[in-house]
């Protein structure tokens, strides 16, 4: 089910500068300009959108975190995390003029095996698609939006494991 987001709309909220010659974009969560390529500008809209649309809490949001996956180094391109601190939703942007195939969905699938989020989303800023996984059950399901941050519970949970 392809969500209706609209990421662009956040345009206005980007800091952008430029240096050099080189355009950047100032990055909230890692607080630090960034080159402005087209996937990083669409990382930073949806960026915005979690933060403002969502109200998802800055603190729990990673952005190129890292993880290794068979040996090799890989990069996620936006991680949530619920109150717990657990991987709670993954985000694979792609850059606007790369149309969205079961390859990208693919690819935020293996980096799941590293983090167990049961939330999943891909990205292009034309497409959207979220699901949810039940890794008890080995099922998932789309989405007709990307899910509301949850609430704060007492629970515990064991350090996330970032290597396979």
């Amino acid at each position: 089910m392809r969500l209706q987001l609209d990421f662009w709309s956040y345009h206005t909220r980007l800091r952008r500068s430029e240096r050099n010659g080189k355009a950047f974009v100032f990055d909230p969560i890692r607080r630090k300009n960034v080159a402005l390529t087209p996937e990083e500008a669409l990382r930073q809209l949806v960026v915005q959108y979690l933060l403002d649309a969502k109200q998802y809490p800055a603190t729990h949001i990673r952005v190129e975190i890292g993880l290794t996956l068979n040996g090799m180094p890989r990069r996620c391109d936006i991680a949530v995390f619920d109150p717990q601190l657990r991987p709670w939703l993954l985000i694979e942007c792609k850059s606007p003029k790369v149309p969205l195939e079961q390859a990208a969905f693919e690819q935020v699938a293996r980096y799941n095996f590293v983090f167990q989020a049961p939330f999943l989303a891909i990205t292009n800023g034309e497409a959207t698609f979220c699901a949810y996984l039940d890794h008890k059950r080995n099922t998932f399901a789309f989405l007709s939006d990307l899910p509301p941050y949850p609430q704060q519970t007492d629970q515990k949970q064991a350090p996330i494991k970032t290597s396979l």
